[in-house]
């Protein structure tokens, strides 16, 4: 296996296919590079080499107690980027990894970064603050962890199968596949590593580091997102990052990589290519 190991001496596993200008995925909560898998082999079929890193305490990944924080992530990204050397990368962040890429950006700038795209993404903030009113209430989060500790592998298979897919919708057509593959990846990753992140997803504010973002930036999120909703993401991510592009899928879930992946890859595509 590939693995880079960071300076708290942390192994942090990650794919590496083809050749050509570096496209970097960050995954979302509580997925691994898997989640990437098919966005990974469309690009690289088409002469771009593509990463997709597992982060701490998920998939294959050291499961460490400390530094499940966002600072660490986006320090860990830096780590992976700077020791295989990476140019003019492309960052793909989906839901958490949104934030990932943000906050890279934020703490180590855009010197090695040509474009950005954030699908899904939860910047600038998910909790509902007396600053974001338009946030979802600490319990949703509290609900979360709750459910996380009492059975996280039932908690997995019912995300997958309801809200994470919109598999919950009345004419949606499930995948057990998806599901699965949701589950499996889930119970790759480690309890602790899991429930310190959703704190880093919800509580974290990314406007600042959205501020920081000089290059092109697409945003890409469904209008029924139920996990991430579109209103307080996607739409002011896409305000806030200068001269970003918005694209809106209609009726697409928050696992939009994988119920739309054939829209979202042609849509990378053509951003990458500057064509979009």
């Amino acid at each position: 296996m590939s693995t880079i190991t960071t300076k708290d001496g942390t192994e942090i596993f990650y794919k590496d296919w083809g050749k050509g200008q570096p496209v970097v995925f960050s995954h979302g909560w509580p997925l691994s590079g898997d989640a990437w898998d098919v966005q990974m082999l469309y690009l690289s079929s088409r002469g771009y080499r593509t990463i997709a890193h597992d982060r701490r305490g998920h998939g294959r990944s050291a499961q460490p107690w400390n530094g499940n924080d966002m600072d660490t992530y986006a320090d860990d990204l830096a780590e992976l980027i700077e020791k295989l050397d990476l140019k003019n990368v492309v960052l793909v962040g989906h839901s958490t990894g949104g934030g990932e890429v943000a906050h890279y950006i934020g703490r180590h700038g855009t010197s090695r970064v040509a474009k950005v795209a954030l699908v899904g993404a939860v910047p600038p903030q998910m909790l509902k603050t007396a600053v974001n009113p338009g946030g979802l209430p600490i319990e949703v989060f509290d609900g979360i962890r709750a459910g996380l500790v009492a059975d996280r592998s039932q908690f997995h298979k019912d995300l997958a199968a309801g809200p994470f897919y919109g598999f919950n919708r009345a004419d949606a057509k499930k995948s057990q596949g998806l599901i699965d593959s949701f589950w499996l990846q889930g119970m790759a990753g480690g309890l602790k590593g899991q429930y310190d992140c959703i704190k880093q997803f919800s509580e974290v504010d990314y406007t600042e580091d959205l501020k920081k973002i000089d290059v092109p930036t697409l945003v890409v999120h469904g209008d029924d997102d139920q996990v991430v909703p579109i209103d307080n993401s996607g739409k002011l991510s896409a305000k806030i990052v200068k001269n970003a592009t918005l694209k809106i899928y209609a009726g697409a879930p928050h696992g939009l990589a994988s119920t739309h992946a054939d829209q979202l890859n042609a849509d990378l595509l053509a951003f990458i290519e500057g064509k979009l």
